[in-house]
């Protein structure tokens, strides 16, 4: 089996590292767009094809599905990624986790990149699936950069910024865009208050990795014997894992199992 990924940048890895924990045995294909970062402030136009030149790449390898691991993507290109590649290849996107945020009740705070925050497509899913539970959008300018570059200094002083609009009796954070997943705990770390019950961050990683389970018909499997077939496509060309991908455990998982030969 094989699954492919597609992203902007390394956001993909939390995705890439929940398919590993699920299938061992998984062959995976990242593709990656970092000549063309960021996605968010580009028109749809612009975005759909950029979009379709790296689910072409990744598809030339003939995966049994492809996970679009950014909620970006998602929004605006599904449509065209779909009908181009299904039925061949089935098409999984990324939806911020607002509805299972929302069962726990609220306050439910959704941290997004700026272009996100605030959109119809959110607000949208704000209203169908939050119901009454108070929701509060959280723009976070710079911080999927920051993730992007493992830049330490930038993720803090994000971090920070994004808390700081963040209300103080949150109990659930979604994190609506892919890169947040490789800081989770810092994250987690930043809005816990003293003396509150411990919040809970919702990621969309370990779903879109069982759905695409789901699509090719394959169990998961986590026993299954580890595979060591990783190819990385940066921008239409093949290469090794980006260094600042080791900085985050989701890439030195992916790094390790693939040096196993």
């Amino acid at each position: 089996m094989k699954i492919a990924l597609m992203d902007s940048g390394i956001g993909l890895l939390a995705a890439a590292a929940a398919v590993r924990r699920l299938r061992p045995d998984a062959a995976l294909v990242l593709s990656s767009d970092p000549d063309g970062m960021p996605w968010g402030p580009r028109t749809t136009d612009d975005l759909t094809t950029r979009a379709l030149a790296v689910a072409r790449v990744a598809a030339a390898h003939r995966p049994d599905a492809l996970i679009v691991a950014c909620n970006t993507a998602s929004v605006h290109t599904l449509p065209a990624l779909r009908a181009e590649l299904e039925p061949a290849v089935p098409v999984i996107g990324t939806v911020p986790a607002i509805k299972p945020a929302a069962a726990g009740g609220g306050p439910v705070a959704i941290w997004a990149t700026p272009a996100t925050t605030g959109s119809p497509y959110q607000r949208g899913l704000i209203r169908d699936f939050a119901g009454s539970v108070d929701v509060t959008e959280v723009p976070c300018p710079g911080l999927a950069d920051a993730v992007q570059h493992a830049d330490e200094d930038a993720v803090d002083r994000a971090v920070a910024a994004a808390a700081a609009l963040t209300p103080t009796d949150v109990r659930a954070v979604v994190l609506g865009c892919t890169h947040y997943e490789l800081v989770a705990e810092r994250i987690r770390a930043a809005v816990q208050r003293p003396g509150r019950p411990p919040v809970r961050l919702y990621g969309s990683a370990d779903a879109v990795a069982a759905q695409a389970l789901r699509r090719t018909g394959a169990p998961a499997d986590p026993a299954a014997p580890p595979s060591t077939d990783l190819t990385v496509i940066l921008s239409g060309r093949e290469a090794a894992l980006p260094a600042a991908a080791l900085t985050y455990a989701e890439g030195r998982l992916l790094a390790a199992a693939a040096a196993i030969r």
